[in-house]
């Protein structure tokens, strides 16, 4: 990863946050970044129940028993290179392969409440100057093991529903094969002057590592930006309605 994608990490984030633009971000400490969870005791949204058993905040519905969380998102490209899978519609659309306009402070509080483990083993630890460092953060075994996610797409084709791996549906440039079946990662993103990352950049699901995304990919070349394109022959027309489904990772499928 080049000193070219590891700036806009931070730099993004603060120029959102921040009241005044300035060309020098403010030195953070890591350990001075409260814990996701925070977003969740700050945060009040209305969550309700619906009559199926089934709870929804926003747009985004989760399951307590399945722990299965779905959110609306649609197709946004079918060619060029991906660093994300899922942003904003505010968000970086130029390299995402969809879009949604669901709350990721939203998104972050469903995944709490399902008790999925925040693993910060993918993001790089902050330097006292705030820059980024080679070195990724910490995580313990119980993080890891509650951090992995497996996210599935469904839409409709032909008057039927039609589902997929969201693996499926990115290819690799160079080897032309669907991305190996590694897990995503639960990180959470992070709070700075009580405001949510996320929120503020629009960065959902990365593949490209991002430190302010919520879920990262877990795989090989998930710090090259020039190796993954939407699979041609399985991901539908550009704007085609989409459902992402986010549920624990199964090691033995």
């Amino acid at each position: 990863m080049t000193a070219r994608h590891l700036l806009p990490l931070l730099s993004l984030p603060f120029a959102l946050l921040a009241e005044e633009a300035s060309p020098v971000l403010t030195p953070v400490e890591p350990r001075s970044l409260p814990a996701p969870d925070q977003v969740v005791a700050e945060h009040k949204p209305a969550i309700t129940r619906l009559d199926d058993g089934n709870m929804k905040i926003g747009e985004i519905t989760f399951d307590p028993k399945t722990r299965a969380i779905r959110f609306p998102a649609e197709v946004n490209m079918t060619e060029g290179l991906l660093e994300f899978v899922v942003v904003h519609r505010d968000g970086k659309v130029h390299e995402s392969l969809l879009l949604t306009e669901i709350s990721a402070t939203n998104l972050n509080i469903a995944i709490k409440l399902l008790n999925y483990k925040a693993s910060r083993e993918l993001y790089l630890r902050l330097e006292e100057d705030g820059s980024l460092s080679s070195e990724f953060e910490d995580a313990t075994t119980d993080e890891k093991e509650g951090s992995r996610i497996q996210i599935g797409l469904e839409w409709q084709q032909d008057g039927e529903t039609k589902s997929s791996t969201l693996n499926d549906w990115i290819s690799h440039a160079s080897t032309e094969t669907p991305m190996s079946s590694e897990p995503w990662v639960y990180g959470g993103s992070f709070v700075v002057d009580g405001k949510f990352v996320a929120e503020g950049s629009g960065d959902i699901i990365a593949i490209f590592l991002s430190n302010a995304a919520i879920i990262n990919y877990s795989g090989k070349d998930n710090q090259d930006d020039e190796v993954w394109l939407p699979h041609a022959k399985r991901v539908p027309k550009v704007g085609t309605p989409v459902t992402v489904v986010l549920s624990p990772f199964n090691s033995k499928k």
